[in-house]
């Protein structure tokens, strides 16, 4: 956008208590202090840049220091629903091993029996 805009040359701005120009003035050829940009306006281009980039830097950290407390429960919210899920699966296997009934002798002899 910046080179952009330090390509194109400047649109005049007409006031409406001044008389518009003719339009003999606005032909394709433009005049050499039109193509060019002064000093002073490269450095208000420079100084505009900056101070945007600044004061949306500002805002965007702002917006994160506001949200990070937001962040960090969230994270603590994970953490806690894994550990008590963690809790849960290793309680689950403990009590389906504890409570499962021995296998028993069928079962042994009907494998055997597929096997021949």
């Amino acid at each position: 956008m910046v080179f952009s805009l330090l390509r194109s040359p400047p649109m005049p701005i007409s006031f409406s208590d001044q008389f518009p120009d003719p339009p003999a003035r606005f032909s394709s050829s433009s005049s050499p202090s039109m193509s060019h940009i002064s000093p002073s306006g490269f450095a208000s281009l420079l100084l505009g840049i900056s101070v945007a980039l600044m004061l949306c830097g500002s805002v965007t950290f702002f917006i994160g220091f506001l949200l990070m407390p937001w962040v960090l429960a969230l994270i603590l919210v994970f953490y806690v629903a894994g550990i008590v899920s963690a809790i849960s699966m290793a309680g689950r296997s403990l009590l389906c091993y504890v409570l499962s009934p021995p296998p028993s002798s069928s079962s042994k002899h009907i494998s055997e029996w597929k096997l021949l």
